[in-house]
């Protein structure tokens, strides 16, 4: 047989409406929270985020950073910017790296939570943007400037997520 037959789901996807967001962020307001601890990472994360928003059109008026000690304040810094109603995403940002203790998990699974609630109670998207890595290598390595920084990423999800949430919402979902 040449060829590849196509499966199921792309052969059923052509007749269903499908709702994408786009990476175009003209018109929309971000809020970025970022961590303070491991600084020198969550800097590098928070400029490719801001570089990325403006690269897609967000305005610096547009656009309001706040800083947190760390990574477990995050949840609390994206509620109240998500209930405020006057942003289309937030993103967070922060780095955890593993050390001797269980702090690591404590902090990466109540940071986890928490920014996801955070979205869901503000009906906002709400994007982690956090690195959870076992070494400094590691986090640094995704900071890098080469075109694999999660915070360039965490910027585009959110900018996809906000222009798809008023997409839906044009579309009488909410």
């Amino acid at each position: 047989m040449t060829g590849r037959r196509p499966s199921v789901r792309s052969r059923r996807r052509g007749t269903l409406a499908t709702v994408e967001g786009s990476g175009d962020a003209r018109g929309l307001r971000f809020g970025i929270a970022v961590s303070r601890f491991n600084e020198a990472m969550t800097d590098r994360l928070l400029d490719a985020a801001v570089d990325t928003l403006y690269a897609a059109g967000v305005e610096r008026r547009d656009l309001m950073i706040v800083r947190v000690p760390g990574a477990f304040e995050l949840p609390l810094a994206a509620t109240l910017l998500a209930g405020q109603g006057r942003f289309d995403g937030i993103v967070c940002l922060g780095a955890i790296i593993r050390g001797e203790t269980p702090h690591f998990d404590y902090i990466a699974q109540a940071a986890a939570l928490g920014i996801m609630d955070a979205g869901l109670a503000g009906e906002c998207p709400v994007i982690f943007g956090v690195l959870t890595t076992d070494t400094v290598e590691q986090a640094e390595a995704r900071t890098a400037a080469d075109g694999r920084n999660r915070g360039a990423e965490a910027a585009a999800t959110a900018i996809e997520m906000a222009t798809l949430v008023r997409r839906l919402r044009a579309e009488g979902c909410s």
